[in-house]
C-alpha cells in the first residue's frame, strides 16, 4: 500500500558527527549535563521527602529533548507530559542562552536564576514560575515558549495544535512541538489531533518519547505495532523514527521536520526511542519493582546520551577529558547553589533539611487567579434591557444570536468560530451562524471534524496563545463529556494552575434541547456541571435583549465562558434595543422580572417564562429573579440576598435532571449565605432522575415546565401555612 507520505528511520554516521558545528555539539553537551544535574538534585530532594508529590525523572531521556529543542527559536513553542522537566529545561536554557552555551563558563547569572526558579516550582514555592501551583507536572514559562507540561496523558496534544493554529494564522513560520510518550500514542486526544492538524496543515510536531514502558507495562503489550510513528501514515503525516539516545540523530530529524513545517507542509511526527533509567516516579530503578531486568537497564545505561556526545566531542578534539568533567562539575555546582537557596538544615531534626519556611506561597491566596476580575469590561457601555426606554427592533431570538456574533466579528478580527457544520446549512443546524461564512470566510468560520475533544482543546490552545478569541459551538451539551478533559482539566484549570500567568478568552456555545425529542444524549442542561467546575463563567439568557448583552460581555472577558441557549427560544418572536448592539450586561446583573413578597423564585432560560406563567396561575406573590449569570463568581448575590431577606423563602426552578442539577449546588450555597433569613428549607423544581427519553410522553414526564413550577409554588405556600 502506498500511503503518499514518508516514514523515515534516521541514524547518524561518523560523517554526520564530523559535519556537525562544534558550537552545536558543545551546546548539547552543556544542556545534557545541566538537565542531568537538575534531575539528580530533584531525586535527592525527593529522597529526603522535600518534593511534595511525584518526581518523574527524565534521567536517560535527555537526548530526545535536547536534540529536538536545541535548534528551535524562542518564538517556537513546546508543551509536554507529566515527565517534562527535560523538555522544559531544554527550552528555557536555549531561551536564556540565545541558543548556544559557552561550556567554559556554563552558567550565567540569568541561567542560574532560571534553574533556581524551575526547582522552586517543583518544590511548590512562591518564586517558581507559577508560584508553586504547577509543580513538577505543570511547568510553564511563556516568555521562553514553554506552554506548560501536562499531567493528563495525551492532554496537551490539542492545546499544542491550537497554538500552532495561532502561529500559522498570525502569519509567522513558527512551530509547536507536543511531547508525549508511548502510552499516550493510543490516546484519543492524540489521534484526533493528528487528524485535525493534518486536515488543516498546522505546523505542529508530535514528538513521541518511546521509553518502552507506560509505568510498568511494556509498549508491545498494549499495541500490535509498537512503531508509534507509523500512526502518521494513516493521517497523511510524514514521520521520522530515531535513536533518542543519539541527540544528533534527533536534531537532524527535527531539522528536516521543522523545514517542512515552516514551509507550510503541515504536521510531522518524530519518534525517539529513549529509556528512563529510573522508575516511573522516584529515585529507584524499574528493576527494583520487578518489571524489567538489571541487565536491560545496564544495556541502556551503556548508551547514555551524555556519554555519546562526550565521546564524539573528545574524538574531534573539541574538549579533553578534563574539560568534559569540568562541564559536569559546573552543572552540579549550579544545582548545589540553587538547592542551597531553597532548603536549609532543619533545626528541629538534626541531620535533615527542610524547605526554607519563608519561601512557601501565602495560603490566603489559595483561590486567587481562578478567574480574572472582569476589569476588561470597564468602560464598555452597559444597558439594562428592563430599564430601556428607547426604540425596539423586532427579531427572532436565533437571529439575535447570529446578529451579535456578526457585530462582534466585524469589530474584533481576533474572533473565530469553530464547530461541526457551523459553516454549512445556512448557519449551522439552527441558524445561529447565519450569514457569517459569507462575510468572514472559512478562515474565521471553521467547520470541524466530529472530534469535540480535539477541536475544543485546539480552541483552548488558541485562547491561551492570546492572539485570537475562539468561539466553540458544541452542537449539544451532552457532547461536553466527549470533550471533558479539555473543558475541565485543561481550559477551566489553566489560569489558576499556571499561577495566573495565562488568560483564557474562550466562549463555548451550546443549546439545551429538552422537549425536542432528541433523547438522552442530546439535550441536557450543562449548568450544574459547569457550576461545580473551577474556572468557568456561565451565562443563560431568557430573551434576545439579554442574549446580546451577555454575549458581548462573554466575548470581552479574558476567562472561559459557557453560553447556554435553548431550542425553545430560537424561533420565538422577540425584540432587542434599536441601534448598534454593543452594550454589555456584566457579571453580577440579575434581572427582577416580577417583584413580590411571598417567595423568591430563581430561574434562567425558558423556565423564567414558565415561572411567570405559574405565578399567575397560582396567585402566589412571588418575586422572580432571572439569574442570567450562573457561576459562583458572577451571580448577583446582592439582588438575591435582598430578595430573600424580604420573602424568607426560596424556590429554585430549572428544567433538567435532578442528578446534574444546577439548583442542588445553588441551594447549598444559599443556605450557607442566607440561613438566618429562611423560614423553610429551599424548595426546588427540577426534572426527574433519568435523562429524558425519546417517547414524547416519557420526555414530558422527565422535565419541568409550568405545571411543575405550580406544584413547587404550592409546596412553598403550604410551608408558610397557606392553603
Amino acid at each position: 500500500m502506498q500511503t503518499g507520505v514518508d516514514w523515515i528511520e534516521l541514524s547518524t554516521t561518523t560523517a554526520d558527527w564530523d559535519r556537525a558545528e562544534p558550537d552545536l555539539l558543545l551546546t548539547m553537551l552543556g544542556q545534557l549535563h545541566l538537565i542531568r544535574a537538575f534531575e539528580e538534585a530533584v531525586l535527592e530532594l525527593a529522597g529526603e521527602g522535600l518534593v511534595h508529590g511525584p518526581a518523574h525523572s527524565s534521567i536517560g531521556q535527555e537526548g530526545g529533548a535536547v536534540g529536538s529543542i536545541v535548534g528551535l527559536r524562542s518564538s517556537d513553542a513546546v508543551n509536554g507530559s507529566h515527565r517534562g522537566h527535560h523538555q522544559f529545561l531544554a527550552k528555557v536554557i536555549g531561551h536564556v542562552s540565545g541558543g548556544r552555551l559557552d561550556v567554559g563558563s556554563l552558567v550565567s547569572p540569568r541561567l542560574q536564576a532560571v534553574l533556581q526558579r524551575s526547582l522552586a516550582e517543583i518544590l511548590g514555592l512562591a518564586q517558581g514560575f507559577s508560584g508553586g501551583r504547577g509543580g513538577s507536572m505543570h511547568l510553564q514559562w511563556l516568555e521562553a515558549g514553554a506552554l506548560g507540561t501536562n499531567a493528563i496523558v495525551g492532554g496537551g496534544a490539542p492545546i499544542a495544535a491550537g497554538h500552532a493554529w495561532a502561529q500559522k494564522h498570525a502569519g509567522t513560520d513558527d512551530l509547536t512541538v507536543n511531547y508525549f510518550g508511548d502510552g499516550a500514542a493510543q490516546i484519543g486526544s492524540v489521534l484526533e489531533t493528528m487528524n485535525l492538524a493534518a486536515a488543516w496543515k498546522l505546523p505542529v510536531c508530535s514528538f513521541i518519547e518511546n521509553n518502552l514502558y507506560a509505568v510498568a507495562t511494556r509498549a508491545d503489550e498494549i499495541t500490535a505495532d509498537p512503531r508509534f510513528s507509523v500512526r502518521g501514515q494513516g493521517f497523511g503525516i510524514p514521520s521520522w523514527r530515531v535513536d533518542g539516545m543519539d541527540p544528533l540523530a534527533v536534531h537532524l530529524a527535527m531539522e528536516e521536520a521543522a523545514e517542512l513545517m515552516r514551509g507550510g507542509g503541515g504536521p510531522t511526527i518524530v519518534e525517539a526511542e529513549v529509556y528512563r533509567f529510573f522508575h516511573q516516579n522516584g529515585p529507584y530503578p524499574g528493576s527494583a519493582f520487578g518489571y524489567r531486568s538489571k541487565q536491560e537497564e545496564a544495556d541502556w545505561r551503556a548508551r547514555d546520551p551524555l556519554e555519546r556526545v562526550a565521546a564524539e566531542i573528545r574524538r574531534r578534539d573539541l574538549l579533553d577529558d578534563a574539560a568534559v568533567a569540568a562541564v559536569r562539575d559546573q552543572a552540579r555546582d549550579a544545582m548545589r547553589a540553587a538547592v542551597a537557596e531553597l532548603v536549609e538544615d532543619d533545626p528541629d531534626a538534626a541531620g535533615t533539611r527542610r524547605i526554607r519556611p519563608e519561601l512557601w506561597p501565602d495560603p490566603a491566596r489559595v483561590d486567587a487567579g481562578m478567574r480574572g476580575d472582569a476589569r476588561e469590561l470597564d468602560g464598555l457601555p452597559e444597558l439594562e434591557p428592563l430599564a430601556h426606554t428607547g426604540a425596539w427592533t423586532e427579531t427572532r431570538f436565533v437571529d439575535a444570536v447570529a446578529g451579535v456574533m456578526d457585530r462582534r466579528m466585524g469589530a474584533d478580527p481576533r474572533i473565530i468560530v469553530l464547530g461541526e457544520d457551523v459553516h454549512h446549512l445556512g448557519g449551522g443546524t439552527n441558524g445561529a451562524t447565519k450569514g457569517l461564512l459569507k462575510t468572514y470566510g472559512p478562515d474565521r468560520i471553521i467547520g470541524t471534524p466530529i472530534s469535540e475533544n480535539a477541536f475544543t482543546g485546539l480552541a483552548g490552545g488558541i485562547a491561551l496563545d492570546g492572539r485570537f478569541r475562539p468561539v466553540v459551538e458544541l452542537m449539544y451539551p451532552d457532547f461536553l463529556w466527549v470533550a471533558a478533559d479539555q473543558i475541565f482539566n485543561q481550559i477551566g484549570k489553566a489560569r489558576h494552575m499556571f499561577g495566573d500567568n495565562d488568560t483564557v478568552p474562550l466562549v463555548v456555545r451550546t443549546k439545551v434541547a429538552m422537549g425536542s425529542g432528541y433523547g438522552s444524549q442530546h439535550l441536557m442542561d450543562p449548568a450544574g456541571i459547569f457550576a461545580t467546575a473551577p474556572g468557568w463563567r456561565i451565562v443563560a439568557a431568557s430573551d434576545a435583549a439579554d442574549y446580546v448583552g451577555l454575549m458581548n460581555a462573554a466575548l470581552a472577558l479574558e476567562d472561559p465562558v459557557l453560553v447556554i441557549e435553548h431550542v425553545d427560544l430560537y424561533g420565538r418572536s422577540d425584540r432587542v434595543p434599536s441601534g448598534d448592539p454593543d452594550y454589555v450586561i456584566p457579571p453580577g446583573s440579575a434581572a427582577v422580572r416580577r417583584a413580590g413578597n411571598d417567595v423568591t423564585v430563581l430561574s434562567y432560560l425558558t423556565m423564567v417564562q414558565h415561572s411567570l406563567d405559574a405565578i399567575e396561575r397560582t396567585g402566589v406573590d412571588a418575586e422572580l429573579i432571572d439569574l442570567r449569570w450562573l457561576d459562583r463568581a458572577s451571580l448577583d448575590w446582592e439582588t438575591i440576598g435582598e430578595s430573600i431577606r424580604k420573602t424568607n423563602a426560596v424556590l429554585i426552578v430549572e428544567q433538567g435532571a435532578r442528578g446534574t442539577s444546577y439548583g442542588g449546588w445553588l441551594a447549598d450555597e444559599l443556605q450557607r449565605r442566607f440561613f438566618d433569613w429562611l423560614d423553610q428549607p429551599v424548595e426546588r423544581v427540577t426534572g426527574g432522575e433519568a435523562s429524558p427519553s425519546i417517547s414524547k410522553v416519557l420526555e414530558r414526564a422527565a422535565i419541568a415546565r409550568t405545571e411543575e413550577v405550580v406544584a413547587g409554588l404550592e409546596r412553598v405556600r403550604a410551608g408558610m401555612g397557606g392553603a
